[in-house]
């Protein structure tokens, strides 16, 4: 029966031949549904694998600006909502010079299974804008994001799209976002998550998705008896998602010794410990500076215009786990072949779908642990999900109980992922196992609709 499959592979080729990302992405989560086909004969005959991969709307829009030198900016605005079976569409929001169709139709895909393992009442979702806010002052970042609101605000509200900060949207950006959406539309509601305390926002929410991919990390190494305690790890990117996982894998007692940006790549081999993440932080954060003042700082090799996994292979680093936690298609299977070479035997994504295809093949060859972004990320719109609860309850609970909420969110993704791809005849294949379990929730609410 995979002939049904490989119908709707075929089909997505040939009508969306321009959008590489999303192609790559729909091959990757069909090719591991296949064994779904033949148990669940009721989803072939309702068209569920050809009605998943479409998105309900795509929404694209001009953002008109005017800049601190009093010129013109006409950027290009994207909203996909791309299923909201399960509940309202739920996403993050990416301003990147990269940012296409193709890529938003990658991420709101990826969105609808990651939601879904969350087990909290979530849709798929994403959207952004090719507006790049790096080097851009704060007043340009300001009036962009209203501009870019004043035709989303149409689109969202708390139960229907809950967008969320994701590359390019971070605290600053979500800020000025709500800040205008809340003029226009005269109300306070959660329809938009990772703000701040001072609003609405919720404890943890910043350090949910490097802390969730640590812990996923940490319990695919349960599985062999291990655990982070004195494991030398490769961390690539170094904005939100990057500083948190180096935080939480210190906590763990685990020893970090690489990032990285646009601009190349540092090598710290006695470790970022807490005193030099918070130099980062502040870099990052608030001077929004390059990594390269780190090297500087703390005298150790920058690699200018290379990645962290270039590095890696180059320099032949050693080292036990890898979190990926920059962009999409990060890690080819050149890096992948040295992260094994060099004695890799974790793969935690923090980023979404940031390894190759081929670059999978290879974990999965080799044996590594291998938690895909869907289910190892999965903790950032968890904890969005946990920030909606609390502004529907009017209520916010205290850092503890989030982080514990979080850790046992990624508990119950990994047991599941695990349980799918067991009964699924694949055990111990995480990419398998969060497909086809985020997959058949969303393609049990689908059947209940009718044809929808």
């Amino acid at each position: 029966m995979s002939i049904v499959i490989d119908k709707v592979i075929a089909k997505a080729k040939q009508k969306d031949h321009d959008q590489p990302e999303f192609i790559q992405a729909v091959i990757e989560v069909m090719e591991t549904l296949k064994p779904t086909v033949d148990k669940h004969p009721e989803y072939v005959k309702a068209g569920i694998y050809e009605r998943i991969i479409e998105p309900d709307r795509m929404i694209i829009f001009r953002v008109p600006w005017l800049d601190d030198n009093g010129k013109v900016q006409i950027n290009r605005g994207f909203r996909v909502q791309f299923n909201n079976a399960i509940g309202p569409y739920k996403g993050g929001l990416r301003f990147h010079p990269s940012v296409n169709l193709g890529i938003i139709k990658f991420l709101g895909f990826e969105q609808i299974f990651k939601n879904s393992l969350t087990t909290l009442p979530m849709g798929g979702a994403k959207g952004g804008s090719d507006f790049d806010p790096k080097g851009k002052s704060d007043n340009d970042v300001m009036k962009f994001c209203q501009a870019f609101m004043r035709e989303l605000y149409r689109h969202i509200g708390a139960d229907v799209d809950v967008p969320a900060g994701d590359i390019g949207v971070g605290g600053r950006e979500i800020g000025f976002l709500y800040g205008y959406y809340k003029k226009i539309r005269n109300e306070h509601t959660g329809v938009l998550t990772g703000k701040g305390l001072e609003y609405g926002g919720s404890l943890i929410r910043p350090e949910a998705t490097g802390y969730g991919a640590t812990y996923f990390a940490a319990e695919m190494l349960a599985t062999r008896s291990l655990d982070l305690k004195g494991k030398v790890c490769v961390v690539s990117g170094s904005g939100n998602v990057a500083q948190y996982t180096v935080e939480k894998v210190n906590q763990m007692g685990g020893k970090v010794i690489t990032l990285g940006d646009s601009d190349g790549a540092i090598l710290d081999e006695s470790g970022i410990d807490s005193s030099k993440l918070a130099f980062i932080m502040d870099l990052k954060n608030l001077r929004r500076g390059r990594i390269k003042e780190y090297s500087d700082k703390y005298n150790v090799p920058f690699y200018s215009q290379k990645s962290v996994w270039d590095v890696v292979k180059e320099q032949g680093i050693k080292l036990d786990c890898a979190f990926p936690s920059a962009t999409q298609n990060e890690v080819s299977k050149e890096h992948a072949e040295a992260l094994v070479k060099n004695g890799c035997f974790c793969v935690s994504e923090g980023a979404n779908m940031p390894s190759t295809p081929e670059a999978i093949n290879i974990y999965l060859d080799h044996n590594v642990l291998y938690g895909p972004g869907k289910a190892a990320n999965a903790g950032g719109v968890a904890t969005s999900g946990l920030e909606m609860s609390q502004n529907s309850l009017r209520y916010r609970w205290g850092r503890e109980e989030v982080d514990a909420r979080l850790r046992e969110i990624m508990k119950n993704i990994h047991k599941s992922c695990l349980d799918a791809a067991e009964y699924y005849g694949k055990k111990g294949n995480y990419v398998m196992g969060a497909n086809i379990a985020g997959f058949t929730k969303v393609a049990n609410a689908m059947l209940a609709y009718g044809i929808v």
